[in-house]
């Protein structure tokens, strides 16, 4: 995967940047944070925007898992996941690590535990000298689970219960199906004496 990015082609003549011959854009993370979240708030209230980052993110995240496993010839559900965070890495988004708790697989007992420490979202809060009352990473959330769900086949839902924009010392996230969500989400919690 990381090969992938090194055959950057800009032809800022026609509007464009290729990779490998998949078209990108570039974009201020600021604008995909702070700017996006307020004007979709104006319309549709705190709540609204955050759902429409958080989709419009994990429509995106599963799309791309779907292309970059088809292009890699990849099937195996573990191994579409784990091209997950190195795209995630080389196009901006965030590095991850992984909490012990996770377990990966292709089932309702699916749990996924994470931080992203160099999110995006977070940053630009923090860069902006703006402190959050509540976690802002809501693309980072869907951007992954729309990766894992693409990659085990399997719906699953992401929440952020810390960040770095309100002043934690992580963005830690936790990802499960959502018949089991809040009950992996509280034990997770309460195991890190996050609740």
């Amino acid at each position: 995967m990381a090969g992938f990015f090194d055959d950057m082609k800009r032809e800022p003549e026609r509007g464009q940047i290729h990779i490998q011959g998949v078209r990108y854009m570039l974009m201020r993370t600021d604008s995909m944070s702070i700017e996006l979240q307020e004007e979709l708030r104006k319309t549709f209230g705190e709540a609204g925007a955050r759902q429409i980052r958080y989709k419009l993110a994990k429509a995106c995240g599963m799309r791309d898992a779907k292309l970059f496993a088809e292009r890699l010839e990849v099937e195996d559900p573990v191994m579409r996941q784990a091209l997950g965070p190195v795209h995630f890495a080389h196009v901006g988004w965030a590095n991850v690590d992984f909490f012990d708790e996770s377990a990966p697989q292709p089932n309702e007992d699916y749990f996924m535990a994470y931080d992203h420490p160099y999110s995006f979202e977070a940053a630009s809060y923090i860069d902006n000298g703006i402190v959050s009352e509540h976690p802002v990473c809501h693309m980072n959330a869907g951007y992954s689970t729309g990766w894992c769900q693409a990659s085990f086949g399997l719906d699953l839902k992401a929440e952020e219960l810390t960040c770095r924009a309100k002043g934690d010392d992580q963005c830690i996230f936790v990802m499960a199906h959502p018949r089991n969500f809040e009950r992996l989400r509280d034990e997770f919690a309460r195991k890190r004496g996050l609740a």
